[in-house]
């Protein structure tokens, strides 16, 4: 699965590297890993005055109840997965210094989240 340019997400058949185009068979996939700001999984990502390239990077958490992004404000924001609905309210939040572009949920239990992410100010 990709997200283009033009804030498309397509995914493509492995190994073959064929475009799949049926949203039958792409509903019926289960992703290993979710780190796509693109989907009708994400909708609720998006604040009411966001815009698309607000939010740059997302990350589910290995239980696939979690969902934390970071965004061009510095904000880094928790939400449940899959969170289908507009303009869902945040978990948790957390401001740093500076845009957030890569994020990794590496450990996150009730009460207590671990997360790595990185700036290319930093």
């Amino acid at each position: 699965k990709v997200s283009t340019g033009s804030y498309k997400r397509q995914v493509y058949e492995v190994p073959s590297g064929k475009q799949l185009v049926d949203q039958a068979v792409i509903d019926r996939i289960t992703w290993a890993t979710w780190t796509s700001v693109l989907g009708d999984e994400v909708i609720g990502i998006w604040s009411r005055h966001a815009e698309k390239a607000d939010v740059n990077c997302a990350c589910v958490s290995h239980s696939g109840i979690n969902l934390v992004t970071g965004d061009d404000f510095g904000m880094v924001k928790l939400f449940d997965f899959p969170c289908p609905e507009k303009f869902v309210r945040t978990c948790f939040c957390m401001v740093t210094t500076s845009t957030v572009d890569i994020m990794v949920l590496s450990c996150f239990s009730r009460g207590h989240m671990i997360e790595k992410f990185s700036s290319l100010n930093s």
